[in-house]
């Protein structure tokens, strides 16, 4: 995975952005920690309610990304908690896909944000970067939600994608694939970098399910314009402006 993300968010002093990652399974919270690395982020991981509380006082994050079912101490009481000492942190919680309760308590309790289980990297990403905008915890060098590649635009807040003015409707995994894509721009990613990013984080499937949805994308986007998404054999995909 490359060391450096396009576009950095930082601090508003201009200093790295402060994630917490909180959860009980410890493969989830590092494939977490990597994608937010990758953002140029500094990030700490905590796998308890009580490490998590003594993180966010010595590392003081901007935003945590916290597991609402842990044993002992839950998320919910570790937010509760924050909130009585006067932390105002900004709070993604990660609830399971069915729990509709936990969703409804969480915000009510003080959580900013939440994912359903099981979720992609890229998801919880844009989530946080939009929660960080929100906040006023992060800011980047250009304020425009919107990304562009050529004649190809993609507006991360409003989830429209048009290319030369004419809208193109997406699924959501359409979106978040050509989104990826879209935030890197004449870089070749692989097969596995896109599933890693762009499907759940627990998704069993074979890379042929990359290959299918990058075919659906062309269908869309190249349907009235000539190619923008190519194929590096053997290495992987990257999109760059038609010529």
């Amino acid at each position: 995975m490359p060391t450096a993300a396009p576009s950095a968010l930082t601090r508003p002093d201009g200093t790295p952005v402060r994630a917490l990652v909180v959860d009980d399974e410890p493969s989830l919270g590092e494939l977490i920690q990597m994608a937010l690395r990758y953002e140029g982020w500094q990030v700490e991981t905590a796998t308890d309610g009580a490490t998590a509380l003594n993180k966010a006082r010595t590392f003081q994050p901007d935003v945590i990304v916290l597991d609402i079912m842990m044993p002992g101490l839950d998320g919910l009481e570790v937010l509760k908690r924050l909130r009585a000492a006067g932390d105002d942190v900004a709070v993604l919680f990660l609830t399971a896909k069915d729990a509709v309760q936990d969703r409804v308590v969480g915000l009510t309790a003080g959580g900013d944000d939440y994912v359903t289980k099981p979720f992609s990297l890229e998801e919880v990403v844009a989530r946080l970067r939009s929660l960080l905008r929100r906040t006023g915890r992060g800011v980047s060098g250009y304020t425009d939600p919107v990304l562009r590649v050529g004649d190809l635009t993609l507006d991360e807040e409003s989830y429209e994608v048009t290319r030369a003015g004419t809208p193109i409707e997406l699924t959501a995994k359409e979106f978040e694939l050509l989104r990826y894509l879209m935030r890197n721009p004449r870089r070749v990613v692989s097969k596995l970098q896109i599933l890693d990013r762009v499907w759940s984080y627990d998704f069993e499937g074979r890379s042929s399910i990359v290959e299918i949805y990058i075919s659906y994308l062309r269908k869309k986007i190249e349907a009235d314009g000539p190619p923008m998404i190519h194929t590096v054999r053997g290495v992987g995909y990257l999109i760059k402006p038609a010529t």
